[in-house]
């Protein structure tokens, strides 16, 4: 049994424009937008229920009802394909529990850390996870079930990390390491985008994290950070010392699905892995290459 409270709430901020995948995202939001045949924020959603958390919690903004219609139940939809003999376990994955789904809307584009922010009321004073849907964690067992199972040895802040190119560093928020232990390396320090040669490693900050409730009380101050934004990463940073605090370098492939060919990546990736379709896809995507 773990000493550690465990983790029931996670937080997903899908509030942003989608600009980059413009015009797909002008009536419909990024998170919508189907990697074969699941909109990307359901990745995301399956990968915290298989974890065991209980409550999602969406930070919405405006144009994103297409988020709440999807997770609701669709009475007419399911009605019709009862009444054709279909099978509806496809949709199974789409229904969560009622108040085991919250809506939160984020008013204005401040950053990441007041996206988290405004989750405060509802995510109380229990540790919590956040899941960038725009990462699309990719392994078995999936990214955060690694991480709840590493948190319940080491508890306190727990975020996944990836090793990138050192040419790529000044993209993400990057970790200054300190022990490692297998998987788990101790977290000295936080930077957001730093030019390359000023980086502390290679080992980038990949989209999940499990929060102590004391990281809220740091977003608070509302102190703008890179880019004039308000950054999770400087909250997180303010923290260490004070709480335990690792990375855990995940098992598994990440496709960044914030980009157009890291969204095709991951389309393709999933489908070649896919029964009902691999090996269908693999010949197409040979001949596409072959130029015939």
């Amino acid at each position: 049994m773990s000493k550690h409270k465990p983790i029931r709430k996670a937080v997903f901020p899908v509030a942003g424009l989608g600009t980059r995948f413009l015009p797909a995202t002008k009536a419909i939001p990024k998170e919508m937008l189907p990697v074969v045949d699941r909109p990307l924020i359901q990745y995301a959603v399956d990968e915290a229920r298989e974890a065991g958390i209980e409550q999602m919690i969406f930070v919405t903004g405006r144009g994103k009802s297409a988020i709440e219609d999807h997770f609701d139940i669709a009475f007419e939809l399911e009605a019709t394909m009862a009444g054709r003999g279909k099978d509806l376990s496809v949709l199974e994955p789409t229904r969560l529990m009622p108040g085991d789904c919250v809506y939160v809307r984020q008013q204005e584009p401040l950053g990441l850390g007041h996206a988290i922010w405004c989750a405060r009321d509802i995510v109380g004073d229990e540790p919590f996870a956040i899941f960038l849907p725009d990462e699309l964690m990719h392994g078995s067992p999936g990214c955060m079930t690694q991480m709840v199972e590493a948190y319940g040895e080491v508890g306190g802040n727990l975020i996944s990390v990836l090793e990138v190119p050192p040419s790529e560093v000044s993209s993400y928020g990057v970790i200054a390491p300190g022990e490692v232990s297998g998987k788990l390396t101790e977290v000295t320090g936080l930077v957001e985008k730093p030019p390359v040669d000023e980086a502390p490693s290679n080992k980038i900050i990949s989209g999940r994290y499990i929060l102590q409730p004391e990281v809220m009380h740091m977003l608070a101050a509302q102190e703008k950070g890179a880019g004039g934004e308000i950054q999770l990463t400087d909250a997180m940073a303010r923290m260490i010392g004070s709480q335990p605090f690792h990375a855990l370098t995940f098992d598994g492939r990440r496709f960044d699905c914030g980009s157009k060919t890291g969204f095709v990546e991951a389309t393709l990736a999933i489908a070649l892995e896919r029964e009902d379709m691999g090996e269908e896809v693999r010949t197409m995507a040979e001949r596409l290459l072959d130029g015939s």
